[in-house]
């Protein structure tokens, strides 16, 4: 399937400044951090997520968009997002990070299935698990074991991240219709594809949230 170069240009767009402010917001959190190791942790997850973004604006220079004019787009529905979801503490930034970022590179990977090749490869290289969920976590799974307690709080807490990064998505969508008709250019009933991908993406958040010792 031919992907058109607009909808090339939002997709990166939509990343890069993701990982841009998701950058901006890790390095922020690290002061929550309680420890020195656990400071350089997040600072190493802040220094992914740029690194991520230097991937994919260099992309687009090489296409010949400025990456700022491919990010405006989509600053008002991110900044939202990070503004409605900035964490209190040590364990909400983890959660958030885990859990938001899982949601978002899911989805993005859903997506990259039908662009080309090379933007699929660039998408698959910048959503890639880089190791660090591991940190992640163990320092929850670890406090949850010591404070039981947190474990209602931060369950409430991901629900919310979800439910604000699934209004981002909508907002992105109604702005840029471009990424979404992606799945129905695929030829198969666009209704039943979308409910297959959001049964996917509940299914692996539900995974992430065992995985941390909570419920979805």
């Amino acid at each position: 399937m031919e992907t058109s170069r607009a909808t090339v240009v939002d997709l990166l767009g939509v990343l890069a400044y993701g990982e841009l402010i998701g950058f901006e917001r890790l390095a922020e959190d690290a002061h929550l951090a309680p420890t020195i190791p656990d400071k350089a942790a997040l600072a190493a997850l802040a220094a992914d997520e740029f690194a991520h973004y230097r991937l994919l604006a260099a992309r687009l220079d090489e296409l010949g968009v400025a990456p700022e004019t491919a990010m405006e787009p989509f600053t008002v529905a991110i900044d939202a997002f990070h503004v409605a979801t900035a964490p209190s503490d040590w364990l909400e930034g983890l959660v958030k990070a885990y859990v938001g970022d899982g949601l978002a590179n899911d989805f993005y990977r859903e997506i990259a299935e039908y662009v080309d090749e090379s933007t699929r490869s660039l998408v698959q290289q910048v959503v890639a698990d880089n190791g660090h969920a591991q940190f992640v976590v163990d320092r929850v799974r670890l406090a949850i074991e010591e404070q039981p307690a947190v474990a209602g709080r931060l369950a409430l807490w991901a629900r919310r991240i979800v439910g604000e990064a699934l209004a981002q998505a909508h907002r992105v969508a109604g702005s840029r219709p471009g990424l979404t008709a992606l799945l129905a250019a695929s030829g198969d009933d666009s209704l039943a594809l979308i409910g297959r991908l959001f049964t996917r993406l509940t299914e692996a958040h539900a995974r992430r949230m065992a995985t941390l010792g909570m419920s979805a």
